[in-house]
């Protein structure tokens, strides 16, 4: 038996024996549960972890109880094992080169005194985040809910170090390098390519998050900034810009984040789409931070349900809790005020009235119109990238 039909094998038996029904291709609510590690990373509370090399690190469901993301507990997601242990500041330097008129070598000490300084809050979220919601599992992490964050950023926009460069007439693609490398010399680097379209003044490059610099975890000393997008654009210890007139082939682009070119961007584990798009705008999505799951309520109690809820900067209209199991749905009160991109705060007050289990469910609805879906509805993919299904957190009232 082949490795993946074992896992597929496997899934559905232990379905059977837990009594659910998961078919194939179907998602499910992502894992909870998942134990804090007892030690923690520089910079770092202890956080969920799933390796130390590279570093990947998922915030738990309670920091999702308020809008700003603390650095300390914002989570972590690299994808090439050697990274940096030491940066010297005074030699370091972003390049710029490719097709402008003039090549650029900037320090951040010019970063910070010759250009315009501007601040974006957004979310950062990864495209895998709540893959283990999906059946069967796709590879890659298996991320709980917590590979998400949001912070306010500063630096300078991209656009400005562009036109300081100056672009030439035939310049249309960008390309973006960091400092993390494979520790097999034949893996590829992590490189990163826009369209020129792609940019508007949003779009920067950060030294810091949240008034601090940014922690040595989360992309120091500078990283992309591209609000509305996933995080696989957003590159860490960005060291090189390239401007190209074509397309570059590139592993990350064009074998990794990619999900099926059509109407559902869904397939079957059976039958994989033959043509693939990159994962590139977030769609809507809503998390409660609290109550979290297995939680105990008192009977008749007044209980504020709390969460966060975010989608790529149309704005979120509406967020919708259900305590009857989506039978009926009531209006949460929503506090925005860190901008489009970031994430918007929703609260709740809910009684208890009845004894035993208790299922909690937010949904948001973007100024668009768009809605999360029920988990059911959402299709499958292999990468098991994009999922937004409704949030659902189970509590107990005694």
């Amino acid at each position: 038996m082949q490795r993946r039909e074992f896992f597929k094998t496997s899934i559905v038996a232990s379905a059977a024996i837990l009594g659910t029904n998961l078919a194939a291709g179907e998602t499910h609510q992502p894992k909870v549960g998942q134990k804090v590690s007892d030690m923690a990373f520089p910079e770092k509370r202890p956080m969920i972890t799933y390796s130390d090399r590279p570093p990947l690190l998922e915030s738990t469901r309670a920091t999702f109880a308020r809008g700003i993301t603390q650095n300390d507990e914002f989570f972590v997601r690299w994808h090439l094992p050697d990274i940096p242990t030491h940066i010297d500041l005074d030699s370091y330097t972003i390049k710029i080169d490719g097709l402008v008129e003039k090549e650029l070598k900037i320090t951040l000490k010019e970063l910070k005194n010759d250009y315009e300084q501007v601040e974006v809050t957004a979310v950062l979220q990864c495209g895998g985040n709540s893959r283990s919601a999906f059946t069967p599992i796709p590879g890659g992490i298996q991320w709980g809910s917590g590979a998400m964050g949001c912070a306010k950023w500063k630096g300078v926009r991209l656009s400005d170090l562009l036109n300081k460069a100056g672009l030439k007439k035939n310049a249309h693609w960008i390309g973006f390098n960091g400092l993390e490398k494979a520790a097999y010399y034949k893996t590829p680097n992590f490189v990163r390519e826009l369209e020129l379209t792609e940019l508007d003044d949003h779009v920067i490059v950060a030294y810091q998050m949240n008034d601090e610099d940014l922690p040595y975890l989360n992309g120091f000393p500078l990283r992309l900034v591209l609000p509305g997008y996933y995080s696989d654009s957003w590159v860490k210890m960005l060291s090189n810009i390239t401007v190209t007139d074509k397309y570059k082939s590139l592993f990350f682009m064009d074998m990794a984040y990619r999900v099926p070119d059509n109407e559902t961007e869904g397939e079957t584990p059976e039958h994989h789409a033959k043509t693939t798009k990159p994962i590139t705008h977030m769609n809507v999505k809503s998390v409660i931070g609290y109550p979290e799951n297995g939680m105990k309520i008192y009977h008749n109690s007044h209980i504020v349900v709390r969460g966060v809820a975010f989608d790529d900067g149309h704005g979120i209209r509406k967020v919708m809790i259900s305590t009857d199991e989506g039978k009926t749905w009531e209006e949460a009160l929503l506090k925005q005020e860190n901008g489009r991109y970031a994430f918007t705060e929703f609260r709740y007050a809910y009684k208890p009235t009845e004894y035993g289990e208790l299922k909690i469910m937010a949904k948001a609805i973007n100024r668009l119109g768009d809605e999360q879906p029920l988990a059911k509805d959402i299709p499958w993919n292999h990468g098991g990238y994009k999922y937004n299904g409704i949030d659902v957190i189970t509590v107990e009232v005694v």
